[in-house]
């Protein structure tokens, strides 16, 4: 019986509901006192939930005195509650949604090289479509094996190199002005955007100490947006510098210096150790 009236009290109805309905099941029509005794709770409270069951249709009174109660069908009574469950899911399952387009994802601090690695580590594991990762060889053994397990899944993946490293799969990048990016930035710069849905970058560094690795990761769309944007226009610009070397050299000079110069004398880009 204790089971009959837990899995009422799943459905919606509450403890004494529950024990009114299956004591009437037992002996209907029957009075509010005899639910009461039937039931074994206090009879003013018999009559508070007879009072509400009939309020809701479960348990109809009749019109004579002394005012009798019969509970509808047990049948009546699941489909009565299935209807019920089904369109409040059904509901939620439209409704939901649209609470989430107007959040804002948090985007959150990671520090220390044991937390950032694992973070990267399970972004990728849990990508579904795409990753794409813009990384140096050094960090890029610590991933490759995550890495190629996602690309095994059928992912796409692709990899923007800052440093000369070996990759037999996916699409590999070789960044131009790699060696300029540790002394321009202050370390080793990554950025890794999955599934447009969830980002990571940072700067890696040979300590282990949480001021010297640090990261941001969301889940914020836009963030992440911008995050695969630079790493796609990083792929450009590598694609464009291999297949164009002697133009960009005659028109921006060794190592691009022209370019840098115009674009970065008198910033503060650079940042100093």
């Amino acid at each position: 019986m204790e089971e009959l009236v837990e899995n009422l009290k799943a459905i919606g109805l509450n403890g004494y509901e529950a024990k009114v309905y299956l004591a009437l099941l037992k002996k209907y029509p029957a009075t509010g006192y005899e639910v009461a005794q039937l039931a074994d709770i206090p009879q003013a409270r018999a009559y508070d939930t007879l009072k509400a069951l009939v309020a809701d249709g479960v348990v109809p009174a009749s019109a004579d005195k002394p005012v009798t109660y019969t509970p509808i069908k047990p049948k009546d009574l699941t489909n009565r509650y299935r209807r019920k469950i089904t369109n409040t899911l059904n509901f939620l399952e439209k409704k939901l949604p649209n609470v989430k387009d107007t959040h804002l994802e948090p985007v959150l601090d990671i520090h220390g090289s044991f937390k950032v690695k694992s973070k990267i580590s399970e972004i990728i594991k849990s990508a579904k479509k795409e990753i794409m990762i813009a990384v140096w060889g050094q960090d890029f053994k610590n991933f490759e094996q995550d890495l190629l397990d996602a690309y095994n899944r059928g992912l796409e993946v692709k990899i923007v190199g800052y440093d000369a490293f070996v990759c037999n799969f996916g699409t590999l990048s070789r960044h131009v002005t790699g060696k300029d990016i540790i002394p321009t930035l202050g370390g080793r710069m990554f950025f890794l955007a999955a599934d447009n849905s969830e980002g990571i970058f940072g700067s890696m560094s040979n300590s282990d100490s949480a001021d010297s690795v640090k990261a941001i990761w969301t889940q914020n769309i836009e963030v992440v947006f911008l995050i695969k944007s630079f790493i796609v226009q990083d792929m450009y610009l590598t694609d464009i510098a291999e297949q164009f070397p002697e133009q960009l050299k005659y028109f921006y000079g060794a190592g691009l210096k022209k370019l840098k110069d115009k674009i970065l004398r008198g910033t503060e880009f650079i940042k100093h150790s």
